[in-house]
């Protein structure tokens, strides 16, 4: 069983030097679609800076050094494709109001009367071309033009929003990435120690101080941590798909290390937090567009009451007889209609209502939102500090004495692996906690609606 535990190493260090060879190939570009889409007007200042972000990472990942939270958040806003979604419909948006607020194009026409039989126009009794516009009352096309940018607003918030959500699902990406390094670190460190165990089962069953049981125990509880080992290397390259197709590349594209996030400070109660994310979050600049945009609907749905103008100028070329010009002037009756009008009314004073309703409904999630994530952080902070500063101690000095026992033989071998096992535990306890507080920390900010 021991030759199987190094030919397993070999195996571990030969995948490990084909990672790096591969990583040193520098095997992170950008996508053919991409690469296609680098050639359209105004866009190649924007993917240079994305290529350059992904070259920063596989420059890291080449040289096996840390990944900073930072290179990849920047990314991420530069190469998110959900994020580029939201921007351009953002984009599309604000050229509506320029269409909306435009008149009607003119229009042209010409009429033949009492032409002959053989469809000959020019002898027709009148020939005549007409030019004629439609004019709506004064203020509605520019009305219908601040619904429309109020309607932008919202959607250019809305971006700000996913914004906010693709940084957010990228720091829990980065906290899992990081937890799968520090996992696959502790039972690297936990085998080696199992392999001491189990030599030093061999050593005292050498001198008949140990039963042969022993050894065999010793060596399932090296082949256990050799086979979580493996199972870590593939939880790494689970989460490493997972934070690269948040920043729109390959799966198995390399990373390098994360490094650990940094401790926030938390003040002592959530309050000041919450008025923060008040005033920042886009989601309430995006409920005060939508409020604004009801209201301005509302006054453009009052302006339909007022008549619209169409006016008309007419040549008259007439057969056999003198030509002529004409002119007409007519108006709309919305009074006819008025019920239609006095319901679409009442439909935007609705719409007006619901949306401030919303806006109070928000402001209620958002307290709730940072008041959860902030409580969530404090505890995570607590629990990482109690392990690392009372558990894992306490489980390192449990292990040693234990193990000091064992080699004097006044412990047998069972308590000895049950304190390894209880080190393991404390310490993969101790690396969750780290990731919890990364977490809850990537919430808070989302909560707050920017970094603390």
């Amino acid at each position: 069983m021991t030759t199987r535990t190094r030919t397993s190493d070999r195996a571990s260090n030969r995948r490990a030097r084909d990672r790096a060879r591969d990583c040193n190939a520098g095997r992170v570009g950008l996508h053919p679609a991409r690469a296609t889409a680098a050639h359209a007007p105004g866009s190649v200042q924007r993917v240079a800076a994305a290529a350059g972000l992904l070259l920063l990472l596989a420059a890291r990942a080449g040289a096996d050094g840390p990944l900073r939270l930072a290179d990849v958040v920047q990314a991420a806003r530069q190469q998110s494709p959900q994020l580029e979604a939201a921007r351009l419909r953002a984009k599309a948006a604000a050229t509506l109001p320029a269409q909306v607020s435009t008149w009607e194009d003119p229009v042209i026409s010409h009429e033949a009367w009492n032409f002959p039989d053989n469809f000959d126009i020019g002898r027709a009794d009148n020939n005549i071309i007409k030019l004629s516009q439609k004019i709506p009352f004064p203020g509605k096309r520019t009305t219908a033009g601040e619904v429309a940018a109020r309607s932008a607003d919202v959607a250019a918030r809305d971006a700000d929003t996913v914004e906010r959500d693709v940084v957010a699902a990228v720091e829990r990406a980065y906290a899992d990435l990081w937890r799968a390094h520090e996992e696959l670190a502790v039972m690297r460190r936990q085998r080696a120690l199992a392999e001491r165990v189990a030599h030093l089962s061999e050593e005292r069953y050498a001198t008949n101080q140990a039963a042969q049981a022993d050894v065999l125990r010793t060596h399932v509880e090296v082949t256990h941590m050799t086979n979580l080992e493996q199972a870590g290397e593939l939880a790494i390259d689970a989460a490493r798909a997972e934070l690269n197709t948040l920043l729109g590349r390959g799966p198995t594209e390399p990373l390098g290390v994360p490094e650990r996030a940094p401790v926030v400070h938390l003040p002592p109660t959530p309050d000041a937090l919450v008025e923060r994310a008040l005033a920042a979050r886009p989601e309430v600049a995006g409920q005060a567009a939508a409020i604004a945009r009801e209201e301005t609907s509302l006054k453009l749905a009052r302006l339909a009451y007022l008549p619209d103008l169409e006016v008309s100028a007419s040549r008259f070329l007439n057969s056999g007889q003198h030509d002529g010009f004409g002119a007409m002037l007519a108006v709309s009756v919305p009074i006819v209609h008025k019920a239609r009008y006095d319901a679409g009314v009442g439909e935007v004073e609705a719409r007006l209502a619901a949306e401030r309703a919303e806006r109070r409904r928000l402001e209620d999630r958002i307290r709730s939102e940072v008041t959860q994530a902030f409580l969530r952080l404090r505890t995570a902070h607590l629990q990482h500090q109690l392990l690392e500063s009372t558990h894992v101690p306490q489980a390192e000095q449990a292990l040693s004495v234990t193990e000091t026992a064992y080699r004097s033989g006044n412990l047998d071998v069972l308590a000895l692996l049950d304190s390894l096992r209880a080190l393991e535990a404390v310490h993969l306890e101790h690396v969750q906690a780290g990731a919890d507080m990364a977490k809850a920390a990537a919430d808070l900010e989302r909560a707050v609606g920017g970094e603390l």
